[in-house]
């Protein structure tokens, strides 16, 4: 009768042990995993990059545009173009474009000129979101055309401020940026 005993008996008291071992590891891994991948989850939900980046990327399309928008003025459509140039600024700059805006618009229906600009290329320099503040770089390509004259086109970069003003990044200052250095060659 010994060779027909059940296949537990034959394995005695510890035979469940493997099987019992090999339940506790895969619960012990699924757990983990479980783990891993909720805190990936968490992690990714309150990461603050993409808010970030999403900021870096408003504020470089307003800084190229606000940019494009003081290069460009047309004497047919003055009262549009600047307005277009006070919405586009904030701050000192845009108080000084306020006050000049008279003696500026009887200059531009004199000469009759219209300045059309084409952003080349543009960075973010500088970027504090909290503060609400960011620097931009724009290379851009104006054209000014000029009754009778042919038009002639320059090329240019201009470093803006920017400052984020009710949700919208605003330009806050805008220069020329400075040229380098010509090469010793």
């Amino acid at each position: 009768m010994g060779r027909g005993t059940s296949g537990a008996a034959r394995l005695g008291p510890l035979g469940a042990l493997p099987v019992t071992a090999f339940a506790l590891l895969l619960t012990l891994l699924a757990g983990g995993f479980a783990v891993w991948a909720g805190w990936g989850w968490y992690d990714a939900a309150h990461e603050d990059t993409a808010g970030y980046a999403e900021q870096r990327d408003a504020a470089l399309a307003a800084g190229e545009q606000a940019v494009q928008n003081l290069n460009t003025l047309d004497h047919r459509s003055l009262d549009r173009g600047l307005d277009l140039w006070e919405s586009s600024t904030t701050g000192e700059l845009h108080e000084q474009l306020a006050a000049g805006r008279d003696a500026f618009a009887t200059q531009v229906k004199a000469a009759k000129t219209v300045t059309t600009a084409k952003v080349l290329s543009g960075a973010l320099t500088e970027l504090d979101d909290r503060a609400g503040r960011a620097r931009v770089l724009v290379a851009l390509r104006v054209t000014v055309k000029a009754p009778g004259d042919k038009s002639s086109d320059k090329d240019s970069r201009m470093l803006g401020e920017l400052t984020r003003t009710d949700g919208h990044w605003k330009l806050s200052a805008l220069g020329q940026a400075p040229v380098g250095g010509t090469s010793a060659g």
